[in-house]
């Protein structure tokens, strides 16, 4: 998301991973926490973040797109990564069981119970 969030962002967020532009570093303000972390980006999220600007870029003739591509890899640093905390367990679970050659619908099974 490059532009500005309403209040109580994430409230009832379940699944998926939401990328917020954050110049002004007041989204914490905004987020509900009950359900959801706040995470570092890390390599591949940086990649991916260029990637999909870029394309957001190409698609729509972005301004704001724009200048955050040309201000990489700073820019990357405003962003924050929500990411709700029941599937992180899940995520977690999936690549545990894979590891270990189990059931992975187990796994997610459990993971989903708590």
């Amino acid at each position: 998301m490059l532009g500005p969030t309403g209040r109580n962002f994430a409230a009832g967020m379940s699944g998926g991973v939401a990328y917020i532009y954050d110049p002004g570093d007041l989204f914490d303000r905004r987020l509900n926490r009950q359900m959801v972390d706040l995470d570092a980006l890390d390599d591949e999220d940086r990649a991916f973040l260029a990637e999909v600007i870029g394309r957001h870029r190409a698609l729509t003739g972005s301004q704001l797109a724009g200048r955050i591509l040309d201000a990489m890899p700073a820019a990357l640093e405003r962003f924050k990564k929500v990411m709700p905390i029941d599937y992180r367990r899940v995520l977690e679970a999936t690549r545990l069981a894979v590891a270990r050659g189990e059931s992975v619908d187990d796994a997610v099974m459990a993971a989903a119970h708590g």
